[in-house]
Order: structure tokens, then sequence, then C-alpha cells
């Protein structure tokens, strides 16, 4: 996977970057903790500005998360409740928590979506509410590209202070992000198991 996203950013440069953003968003497999440092390592190699890399990469994964804020939004909260009355064990909510959920994130989406963004197995989620609960897209805009530009800006710049032992990000970042992907898909099955229709979990 890395020759392949290399060879992308070598290609296309700044779309490249854009388009490999958007799409780690729509498939959380690929990962930008190697997409970033890697065109981090080609601005310090001179083939590109480290100002485009870092715009390409914040531009890409606001595309994406607006891309998931669109489909949450068109779903929207009542159909969303009517299949937690017939499937509310698989996605371990009941009528009741959704409410909940709308009330939490309306309090606390100023910096929900923001940090959303800097924590692995969140960044592609913390849209979904987003849209659901019909935050305004201006807002929803500003504060995405906000947690994106902190997040891609970090990877980027890191790669492009490390130049060709940019791999070193990777090497401690990747086994981060799988731990925490890890946890969260196990608290997901421990909610499945312990769910019960009136509970009031969140």
């Amino acid at each position: 996977m890395t020759e392949w996203i290399t060879r992308l950013i070598e290609q296309m440069g700044y779309v490249g970057i854009a388009l490999l953003m958007f799409l780690e968003n729509l498939f959380p497999p690929l990962p930008s903790e190697v997409i970033m440092p890697m065109a981090g390592f080609t601005a310090a190699d001179g083939e590109l500005s480290i100002v485009g890399v870092l715009i390409a990469g914040t531009l890409g994964t606001t595309a994406g998360a607006l891309f998931w804020y669109g489909v949450a939004r068109r779903l929207g909260e009542e159909r969303l409740k009517r299949w937690a009355n017939r499937h509310g064990r698989w996605i371990t909510l009941s009528r009741q928590d959704i409410d909940r959920l709308d009330r939490w994130f309306e309090a606390h989406s100023r910096w929900a979506v923001p940090l959303g963004h800097l924590v692995p197995g969140i960044r592609t989620l913390i849209s979904i509410p987003a849209g659901l609960f019909h935050m305004s897209l201006p807002r929803f805009v500003a504060l995405t590209l906000g947690g994106a530009g902190a997040w891609t800006s970090a990877l980027g710049l890191a790669g492009y202070a490390l130049g060709s032992r940019y791999e070193q990000v990777e090497r401690y970042l990747g086994p981060a992000s799988t731990a925490i992907m890890a946890a969260i898909f196990l608290w997901y099955l421990y909610r499945v198991v312990r769910f019960r229709a009136n509970d009031k979990p969140l």
C-alpha cells in the first residue's frame, strides 16, 4: 500500500494528496499516518511546496467529512429512531439514547468535531452526528477545517522534518491507531452484548 500511495503522490501531486485523504475518510484502512508524512517527505525533497501539501491534505479530509455529513443529514434523526426501534441492539442505541446524544452534541459540538479529527477511528464517525442533528453547514465546515488542519499539518510537518526518516512516524502512529480502533471495536461488542432497549447508557 505504501508504494501505491507514494506513486500516486508523485504522479498527481497536490490532487493526489487531496484524493488520498478524501478516500481515507471513506475507507479508514487507508492510513493518513502514511499519506501525510509521505507527502511531507515529498515536499522536503523539493518536489512540492509544504504549504500546498498541508492545504491539499486538509481539503481532502474536509471533503471526506462532508460526504458523511451529507449522508447522515439525508438519513435524518427520525429515520434513525425508527431504525433503533427495530434494530437498536446493532447500533447500540435506543430512541432515548438518540435524544440524549442530540442534546449532548448540541452542547459540546464546538470541541467534539475538531477534537474528533485527532482520534483514529473517530475522524470519520464524528461527521455523522453533525449531519444527523443538522449542525449548520458553515459551522461544520469551519470546525472540520480546524480539526482536520491540525491533524494533517502535524503529520505533514513531521514527514517534512524527518525527511527520508518519515517511516518513524508510521512506525509509532500506525500501531497506536490500530490499538485505538481495536479498543473501539471491543467497546462496540460489549455494548451489543449488554444492550437493553430501555437502557440509557449515554
